[in-house]
């Protein structure tokens, strides 16, 4: 007899979307893993542990899912950024029991923007393993049987990938600093301030953006405080006309500058990476495909076409 329906849903759904969901970087495709793996554990029998059992299939399924999109996300148009997320239940949610704050920041830091990104980088089992051991915080002989390899490769593995994501991603601010300085960024923005907002930048920034084809976004990354400090400019000068509004949110456990239209609905989530109390890396996604699961998405291709703006689109 399989496990009950409503306790399975309440009780492993949260550990089981905290997991797909930083393996996949979709929320699309992470709530349908979840599904799939609840199917399977309600037609599973003599269950002695629940969560252990829905860590097990939800981190197999997601390794398949990864190994069938991986033709897909090489043929992406442009850059590939994660979809945004921007429920607190979730961001905490990677384990049973209350969370250690300690534990806490390390779960988000495995949730932000730019480690999701990097994760494209790592191959399928790498990806499963890092964030068993990061988010989860499994040891290594469990993840070893997840992943059906020796604890002693998944060590490796981890060494590996940890490597990689560290080497790439600088040391953040603490939490009430990046917001701080996120919110100072919206503030010069506002106000147009051209000097404040390339002070706020790092001198080697990098903005990155996600159309996917559906929405105008630079195909390269913007590089450079007054290369980046001008785009965004650009950018708040020719929507700003048009009734778009920028504030400060939390997404995937950090600051993110929300862009929605008159009517509030979303046009992009752009997460804010600071280091060393400046902009570091701005991650921006404005594929609608993306925004979908937030709530009602604004059209900003025909937004800015009402005007004749020209989109910022041209390759950088």
């Amino acid at each position: 007899m399989g496990l009950d329906s409503d306790v399975t849903h309440d009780a492993l759904r949260p550990l089981m979307f905290a997991i797909a969901y930083r393996m996949l970087g979709s929320v699309a495709e992470a709530e349908d893993v979840v599904q799939e793996a609840l199917i399977r554990i309600h037609g599973a029998d003599a269950v002695q542990s629940p969560e252990a059992f829905a860590t097990t299939v939800t981190t197999r399924l997601a390794i398949d899912a990864l190994r069938s999109a991986r033709v897909r996300r090489e043929r992406y148009m442009g850059e590939w950024l994660p979809e945004p997320l921007v429920s607190e239940d979730t961001l905490v949610a990677a384990a049973p029991g209350p969370p250690d704050p300690a534990d806490v920041a390390v779960r988000r830091e495995s949730l932000s923007a730019a480690v999701l990104t990097l994760m494209e980088e790592l191959g399928p089992l790498e990806r499963a393993v890092y964030v068993l051991r990061e988010a989860v915080m499994l040891d290594y002989s469990r993840i070893a049987e997840i992943v059906e390899r020796s604890a002693a490769a998944c060590r490796q593995m981890y060494s590996r990938a940890g490597r990689r994501l560290a080497a790439a991603t600088p040391r953040d601010s603490g939490r009430a600093d990046r917001g701080s300085i996120a919110e100072a960024l919206v503030d010069a923005l506002h106000r147009e301030d051209v000097a404040l907002v390339e002070e706020l930048l790092a001198s080697d920034v990098r903005l990155h953006a996600d159309g996917g084809g559906r929405a105008p976004a630079v195909t390269r990354p913007v590089e450079g405080a007054v290369a980046v400090a001008r785009f965004l400019l650009g950018l708040v000068r020719r929507t700003g006309p048009l009734g778009v509004h920028i504030d400060v949110i939390e997404a995937n456990g950090g600051p993110a500058v929300r862009a929605r239209d008159a009517e509030g609905a979303w046009l992009a989530v752009m997460a804010v990476q600071t280091s060393g109390g400046r902009v570091v890396n701005l991650h921006n996604q404005l594929n609608p495909d993306k925004l979908a699961h937030l709530g009602p998405v604004g059209d900003l291709a025909a937004l800015l076409a009402q005007r004749g703006t020209r989109p910022a689109t041209e390759e950088r």
